[in-house]
């Protein structure tokens, strides 16, 4: 399930779009994103963690690939 999961994640990034944890759990069923995108990293994709404020004021990473 890793490999898919890092396909799809790394497929979802390519498209240009963000990824939060929260987010990743309810597209792609991952617990573990930040693993996830180790993982990506270490497979040569530029990934980018941005610390962004949610509606609530809590703090969260959102993830993106570099241009």
């Amino acid at each position: 399930m890793t490999n898919s999961q890092n396909n799809q994640i790394a497929q979802h990034l390519k498209e240009g779009k963000t990824l939060t944890a929260l987010e990743a759990l309810r597209n792609f069923g991952t617990l573990r994103l930040a693993a996830r995108i180790h993982n990506l990293k270490g497979q040569g994709y530029n990934v980018e963690k941005t610390i962004v404020s949610t509606l609530s004021g809590k703090r969260i990473a959102q993830y993106s690939i570099k241009k």
